[in-house]
Order: C-alpha cells, then sequence, then structure tokens
C-alpha cells in the first residue's frame, strides 16, 4: 500500500462504501473514516480487507493520512452535518486543499459553501453523484462543479471511476461554477421523478383498464425495452413485474404510498423560484404527496364514485398508444429539465454544455437510456437550441406519437384512472405550440380588480395600458412587475 492515500472518504453508508471500493478497484489508494470508528473497523476488516484502503479513527487522522493537496470527499446527509463537517475539517487543512461534497445537497447551499470554503483559501467540489448502490460500485455518472481550479487535481480520480458509454467516453465531465453541478444532479433527479410516474401511470392504465397482470405487463416492458425507450428504469420496471414470491407477484404486496428524499420538490421550487412551467415533474412530486394520504384515500374510494371501467378496442393497438404517449410525454419532462437548466444558467452565469450534460447521463445514472444520445445530438447540431420540441427528431417523435397520445389520456380520463403526469405533458404541449392563449382574459381580470395594467396586440411591446372597466374607478394604475 502507498504511504500516502490519493484520495479521503467520510461517510461509510451503502454510497460511501461502495464509492471506497470503486476508487480502489481503479488503482487508487483511499482513507476511509466515518464518525462511528465501529463502523470503520468493520469495514476495513470486511469488505476492505485486503485492499489498498486504510481506516481512519479521527478527521486529523484521515487528513494526516493524504497526499497533498489533500482531497477528502463527502458523503453524509445533506445539510447541516455537512456545514458542521466543513468546520471541523477545515482546521486539519492546507491551503488549496479539496473538500468535495458528494450528496444530494441543495445547489444553494452548495453556492454558499463554495464562497466560504475559497474564503478560507481551501478549495469546495460540489457533485451530483447518480447509480445508486450498484452505480457507485462499478461507475456512476458524476457531475461535478465549485471551484474550477479544484478540477485537475480530482479528474483522474472522478473519470476513472465515473461509468463510460459505448466509445469509452466517461459520464464525468466538469458541470460549472459553485452550484452548478448539484442544480444539474437536481434536475436529473427530477426528471427521474417523471420518468417513474410516467411508467407507473403507463402500468396503472394497463392494469385497471386492461385489466392484464404484472407478467402480461413484464413482457410489454420488456419488448418497449428493446426500441427507443430502452433505458433502465424500464428495464428495471420488467424485472420487478416479473419477480414473484411465494408463487404471487411481489409487486402487487407493496403497500401504494411512494417516499421521497426532496430532490424532486427542490427542481419544483427552482422552477416556481426561476418563472419555469416544469409542469410534469411538479406533477411527479405532486403525486407522491397524495400516494401519501393512504388512509384518506381509501376512505373517499368509498364514497366518490366514477365511470366504469369496460375497455372495448383492439388491445394491442392501444398498449401502442400508451407507448406512444409514454415517449412523447417523456420528451416533455425533459424539454422542461432543460428549460430550467438553461434558465438558472443565465441567472447564474454557468456555461452549461447541455448536450455534455445528456452524455454524462447516458451511463451509470438512474436517468440512463438510449434517449439521451438523441438529446446530445440535438445540441451538437444546435447549441442554442431553446427546446428540444423544436429539434427536428425530437418534434418528428412528438408530432407522430400525438394522436396515440391524446386517444391514452382520454382513456384513462373517460375511464376515471388517474393519470396526472401524462396528461400535463399533453397539456404543456398543447399550451406551447399555441399562438394564443387566454392570459389575454386573465391579465383583463387582474386590471379589472388590482388595476394591474395590460399590453395590447395593436401597440408595441412595453406599453402598459389600465381600462376604467366599471367607471368608478380613476386613472391610477399599479406599478408593473413579475412577482
Amino acid at each position: 500500500m502507498k504511504t500516502l492515500s490519493d484520495i479521503g472518504l467520510v461517510g461509510l453508508a451503502v454510497m460511501g462504501e461502495n464509492l471506497v471500493l470503486n476508487m480502489e478497484s481503479k488503482g487508487y489508494t483511499v482513507t476511509a473514516y466515518n464518525r462511528s470508528t465501529k463502523k470503520v473497523d468493520d469495514f476495513i476488516e470486511g469488505r476492505a480487507a485486503g485492499k489498498n484502503i486504510r481506516g481512519a479513527r479521527t478527521l486529523e487522522e484521515l487528513v494526516n493520512s493524504l497526499e497533498s493537496p489533500h482531497k477528502i470527499m463527502l458523503m453524509v446527509k445533506a445539510g447541516q452535518a455537512v456545514d458542521d463537517l466543513i468546520e471541523k475539517l477545515i482546521p486539519h487543512l492546507d491551503p488549496g486543499d479539496i473538500i468535495i461534497d458528494g450528496g444530494n445537497a441543495h445547489y444553494a447551499d452548495t453556492i454558499r459553501r463554495t464562497r466560504y470554503v475559497e474564503s478560507r483559501d481551501l478549495l469546495f467540489i460540489g457533485t451530483g453523484v447518480s447509480g445508486g448502490e450498484e452505480g457507485a460500485l462499478t461507475g456512476p455518472s458524476i457531475m461535478p462543479g465549485g471551484s474550477a481550479a479544484a478540477w485537475e487535481s480530482v479528474r483522474p480520480i472522478f473519470q476513472g471511476i465515473a461509468a463510460r458509454v459505448e466509445d469509452g467516453t466517461p459520464c464525468c465531465d466538469w458541470v460549472g461554477s459553485d452550484g452548478a453541478g448539484h442544480f444539474v444532479k437536481m434536475v436529473h433527479n427530477g426528471i427521474e421523478y417523471g420518468d417513474m410516474q410516467l411508467i407507473c401511470e403507463a402500468y396503472q392504465i394497463m392494469k385497471e383498464l386492461l385489466g392484464m397482470s404484472p407478467a402480461e405487463m413484464s413482457e410489454v416492458f420488456a419488448d418497449w425495452n428493446e426500441g427507443e425507450l430502452d433505458s433502465y428504469l424500464i428495464e428495471i420496471t420488467r424485472d420487478i413485474l416479473a419477480y414473484e414470491e411465494d408463487g404471487e407477484p411481489l409487486v402487487e404486496k407493496i403497500l401504494d404510498t411512494a417516499g421521497q428524499k426532496g430532490t424532486g420538490k427542490w427542481t419544483g421550487v427552482s422552477a416556481l423560484e426561476f418563472g419555469i412551467p416544469l409542469t410534469l415533474i411538479g406533477e411527479a412530486v405532486f403525486a407522491r404527496f397524495l400516494s401519501s394520504q393512504k388512509e384518506e384515500r381509501t376512505r373517499a374510494s368509498q364514497l366518490l364514485k366514477g365511470p366504469a371501467r369496460n375497455f372495448e378496442g383492439d388491445r394491442q393497438a392501444f398498449i401502442e398508444d400508451i407507448r406512444q404517449a409514454l415517449l412523447a410525454s417523456k420528451i416533455v419532462s425533459y424539454a422542461q429539465g432543460y428549460l430550467l437548466m438553461r434558465e438558472a444558467a443565465d441567472v447564474h452565469n454557468w456555461n452549461l454544455d447541455y448536450g455534455g450534460i445528456a452524455l454524462m447521463w447516458r451511463g451509470g445514472c438512474i436517468i440512463r437510456s438510449v434517449f439521451l444520445g438523441r438529446i446530445k445530438e440535438s445540441f451538437d447540431e444546435d447549441p442554442g437550441l431553446s427546446n428540444l420540441l423544436l429539434s427536428p427528431y425530437f418534434r418528428d417523435k412528438v408530432e407522430t406519437a400525438q394522436a396515440s397520445w391524446r386517444r391514452a389520456v382520454s382513456a384513462a380520463v373517460c375511464h376515471g384512472i388517474a393519470s396526472p403526469a401524462l396528461t400535463s405533458a399533453l397539456s404543456y404541449f398543447d399550451g406551447y405550440r399555441s399562438q394564443r392563449l387566454p392570459a389575454n382574459l386573465l391579465q383583463a381580470q387582474r386590471d379589472y380588480f388590482g388595476a394591474h395594467t395590460y399590453e395590447r396586440i395593436d401597440r408595441p411591446r412595453g406599453e402598459f395600458f389600465h381600462t376604467n372597466w366599471t367607471g368608478r374607478g380613476g386613472d391610477t394604475a399599479s406599478s408593473t412587475y413579475d412577482a
């Protein structure tokens, strides 16, 4: 074992342990530390036995075991724990040393921490790590941002342990300054919420309207995974639906209440703050909230009746309608996510490489799919692309899917099957392609009750008018602003 380790890692939960093992398997010597020294001992004597991994019992011992500049990756719970750990580490560090937060931190916290750590003559990286337990061990998608001066020191390790696409390109590259890496990871997780909800709605329609068994649906997802929906989430859905316990499908024994760790909610809140219509991901988050109201839903199901569910038609043709609806809605989800990233980049002066982000998501991460290669191609062809729906490939796909999309959503609505993500995606598509929306009436309402003024189509943009609608008001108008 080398006299000094290449990198240290704090936090030996599942992700932390597996990242340490991943780094060691790529030729790096790692020092592992955990607040509970027993966890360190168990790891060193267990999974890390015989490997180039050493354990540290104190933060001072951790730092002293590392080559310079000291590189320490934190894999601890997001929030105050990260700030507390940074404060404890700083007294042991030298100028130019690097602190890396690999947890699911809120990007605003990463912006603050980058500034603070840099003010102490140190460097800070906030990086998204996606791929779950397996990805951490065999190759995750890594999205680093923060102090640009730190990148060259950690690049070999990060790109060495990251997943790779077919041509060997690592699913890791520098994203941007301060909170850019964690913002991109947050949007990734929001899109993940959307993808999962869309798949669950497809499952629900097939189950409730077509009366399909989990085994039959597993075959459908297996077929879908051979085409343009080929993805990790479709693949694991296939496997979940085929899994049996005591001869019965396990999925039907699982309580229908979904948990969450907050990153999807953060994505929705950020969309509200930036004024981006992130409708599909928002509905996916709300769907999880609704699922948690299990007892109330059970009572409501006994009191509130909906329509009878009796499908009449070509089952195979309708399954294809569902597939097309899922594909079109997925395109909308990514289009909205990219709109959010573009707006945040403008506000925070991040120079995001949108095609490169799609490449980072091609392997290792939860939303990895063939689909992402098309996104990269779209941005390669037009780096200034304002909306994925306007790229030739995705425009053609949505237009081809449109009739099926409408049939699938209509069938769900008419038969009383909740499909908030599929429906909101279609509503966004219809709103986005509308030259004229009813916001003219809305603005008239605002001017009527609050003198908020309006613009006119027969006058230049930027001129605002107020009407005394009742004859009782005056000529004074409210100031014009967007809250």
